[in-house]
């Protein structure tokens, strides 16, 4: 007779493996007392996440423009690594999938919203404040939205490698355009702060559209041109290191210029996939 965790027996008519140890035995087993560190890895990384985001507010109450820009892009990076942790780890889970989600909200919805209202927005108090809460409550919906539909089959834009309306970490990383532009160039238009508010609200329902746009995910360069694509990551890389403000600049316009090329690739992908007969 085997015990279960509890002292009760399991039941006899469970099937054993060759080693005795019934499945009901391997299931108590398997049930966590708590987290296992191959579980706490990830989520420990979307932690981190979560601490730079609000880090980056920290540093925008001093008036740290710079390292708040930093602390938020950071935060966009632990969040492209957590995920893929989790997947190589086989440490996904439930709680991993909400904990990443509350701290995207934070990190590219609140965060970038009260740093670009401290930094331009406060200059327009009441409409400046409305500006700021349109990007962090799209973020939140989009959030919401993608949480809503994650175990749902049938996805148009994911089923053909794409995307729905621009990613929570890149639509905090176009609001910040025009941060990027009065540290690189010193010109104070750039802090207008109609100039800035109407951008971030444009960039705050492009994060809540329907718009279909590119999954870097699912990105496969052809075997012809891998070596090209290899040089590119390394120089984009060096001009980070050299220009910062100026390559972030020319990556959100490039991002910008994709977007209607994205939708006509869509648009080719889902055609002949409306037109398809029903087997």
């Amino acid at each position: 007779m085997i015990l279960g965790p509890d002292g009760k027996p399991l039941p006899e008519s469970e099937n054993h493996d060759a080693e005795g140890e019934s499945e009901g035995a391997r299931a108590y087993r398997r049930l966590p007392g708590g987290l296992t560190l191959r579980a706490l890895a990830p989520n420990a990384i979307t932690s981190a996440a979560l601490c730079s985001g609000l880090t980056g507010i920290r540093f925008a109450t001093d008036g740290q423009w710079q390292m708040a820009v930093f602390a938020v892009i950071l935060a966009g990076l632990l969040d492209g690594v957590d995920g893929r942790v989790a997947r190589l780890m086989k440490a996904e889970s439930r709680f991993g999938a909400e904990l990443d989600s509350l701290a995207d909200n934070v990190s590219f919805g609140v965060a970038p919203a009260l740093i670009l209202f401290m930094w331009s927005l406060q200059d327009l108090p009441r409409l400046g404040w409305l500006a700021a809460l349109a990007l962090a409550v799209c973020c939140a919906l989009r959030l919401a939205r993608f949480n809503a539909r994650i175990d749902m089959a049938a996805q148009p834009h994911k089923s053909a490698g794409f995307l729905t309306g621009v990613p929570a970490p890149v639509g905090a990383g176009l609001a910040f355009l025009p941060l990027y532009l009065w540290i690189a160039s010193g010109e104070p238009i750039f802090r207008n702060p109609t100039l800035v508010g109407v951008w971030i609200t444009l960039i705050a329902f492009l994060m809540i559209s329907n718009l279909a746009t590119f999954s870097w995910g699912s990105a496969r360069p052809r075997k012809s041109i891998r070596l090209e694509v290899i040089a590119i990551v390394g120089l984009l890389i060096a001009a980070l290191l050299t220009e910062p403000w100026w390559t972030l600049v020319a990556i959100c316009v490039v991002y910008l210029a994709l977007l209607p090329v994205a939708i006509v690739r869509y648009a080719r992908v889902r055609r002949p996939r409306v037109n398809a007969p029903d087997v």
